[in-house]
């Protein structure tokens, strides 16, 4: 189990969306993000909510989310589940210390909503077993994962 946080002192959030025709709702306090992935490139992964001069904890955060948002259509696809539309993740990412180490922390909250909360719960344990974030992670950093299907 890894060392908890003891103190605090920074926080990195993203609020991840998919969408096949994403538009940038950027403004001058934040900055919008699109992804695309390889084997799919008419899906828009964006990110937002993020300051014009992101952290390093807010990169790690966006790229983690929208990793693991695709690792929620694989496992999806493979138990023949129809996601919502209205899909998201937002990931908070801490920087802090516990006594003179430096740590990292991560919450995750998962949007799935008008699914059974069993199976939202289900899809998303199993998408943190095969994302690549969550494995290189995995043991390293204490990580909270919060599921909303209502």
């Amino acid at each position: 189990m890894p060392a908890r946080i003891q103190k605090v002192l920074l926080t990195g959030k993203t609020h991840t969306t998919l969408s096949r025709n994403y538009v940038s709702q950027g403004g001058e306090e934040r900055l919008d993000i699109r992804l695309s992935t390889p084997n799919n490139p008419g899906l828009v992964q964006a990110f937002e909510d993020i300051q014009p001069h992101p952290t390093a904890e807010q990169l790690f955060a966006g790229a983690w989310s929208a990793c693991y948002t695709s690792a929620l259509d694989v496992i999806a696809k493979q138990m023949k589940v129809q996601l919502p539309n209205d899909r998201a993740v937002d990931v908070e990412v801490d920087l802090g210390m516990a006594g003179s180490a430096y740590l990292l922390q991560a919450r995750f909250n998962v949007f799935l909503p008008g699914l059974d909360q069993a199976l939202a719960e289900q899809i998303a344990h199993a998408a943190d077993e095969i994302c690549p974030y969550s494995k290189a992670t995995r043991g390293n950093i204490d990580v909270t994962l919060n599921v909303h299907a209502a």
